[in-house]
């Protein structure tokens, strides 16, 4: 199977952006709004800068419903005597390799995952010179492409911002939220959904990320529509959500989990009358270097959120 504009997928997973650290992939999503938004059927209103900080916003005609696609992804910050300090979740893989920028330009370690006599483990990196204390590393990037699916490092959530730039080509009436912090905070969702409510009446939200494959959700099976994971998205918006997915032949599974969050949390936990649910395309090999998407789960993913922004 063939993945449309499979390079916009490659690109944005090659530009670092560890949470709190998202200001290179903002610029770089920018600069392919404003390179491509005169091929799109509607040409969207920037919203961006001071009061925003990293995030940007597209907002398309008559908005009723957003999409929010985090733009920030896990890491590590360099400690004292070559400590690594997660943030966000990544799994600790010994021989990992990360790459990231200090005073003394771009740099490349390896990740050793050390035992200690107590039994518990610490992290540090392995490199001839201490980096700088507060250096910001990621994966390094890896695409890799079979007929069937794509592995690399962040395809959470650079897959879940690749799919909203694909709607945005055919989008009439709608928003996208490219978010920041998801990983460690999500601090500035409720903001932006707070201008979109107060400024546009926007009161519907689509979370595009990606989830997990479990023994309920699997690769091949069509995109996930979480019915709930720590939190609960209203049923009576969750139910529409369903049977619009329902009358069409998109492939879809539906996702019950105990944990796990996303932006859709930080909406909830706010005091704004927003509905939301998240969708997103099941992945293995969760925050490794070796996350994998099936190709059919990104283009159902792809297509679902086309005919929810039209008829929701």
């Amino acid at each position: 199977m063939e993945l449309a504009n499979k390079a916009l997928l490659e690109q944005l997973i090659a530009v670092q952006g560890v949470a709190s650290d998202e200001s290179n992939i903002k610029a770089f999503i920018k600069e392919y709004v404003e390179q491509n938004k005169e091929k799109w059927v509607n040409q969207p209103q920037i919203i961006e800068g001071k009061g925003f900080q990293d995030t940007l916003m597209l907002v398309f005609g008559k908005p009723r419903t957003a999409i929010y696609a985090h733009i920030d992804t896990i890491g590590y910050s360099t400690g004292y005597h070559k400590e690594l300090i997660r943030v966000g979740g990544p799994k600790h893989i010994d021989g990992t390799h990360l790459v990231g920028k200090d005073s003394s330009g771009d740099v490349e370690v390896e990740l050793m995952v050390i035992e200690n006599e107590d039994g518990s483990n610490s992290i540090q990196y392995v490199s001839e010179k201490e980096l700088d204390r507060g250096t910001l590393l990621s994966f390094k990037p890896n695409f890799r492409e079979t007929e069937e699916y794509i592995q690399s490092p962040y395809m959470d959530n650079r897959l879940g911002v690749f799919v909203a730039l694909q709607i945005a080509e055919t989008l009439t009436d709608g928003a996208i939220v490219f978010s920041t912090y998801e990983e460690h905070g999500g601090n500035t969702v409720g903001n932006c959904a707070n201008y979109l409510l107060e400024h546009f009446g926007v009161d519907q939200a689509l979370i595009a990320d990606i989830t997990w494959v479990t023994t309920g959700v699997v690769h091949n099976g069509g995109v996930a529509i979480s019915m709930r994971d720590s939190m609960l998205p209203r049923r009576s918006y969750l139910n529409r959500i369903i049977q619009l997915a329902s009358i069409t032949k998109i492939p879809f599974q539906l996702e019950v989990e105990s944990a796990g969050g996303s932006d859709g949390s930080v909406i909830q936990k706010s005091d704004l009358p927003i509905d939301w649910c998240f969708i997103g395309a099941p992945e293995d090999n969760v925050h490794t270097p070796d996350e994998k998407v099936f190709k059919s789960d990104i283009q159902s993913m792809i297509d679902l959120y086309k005919h929810l922004m039209v008829h929701l």
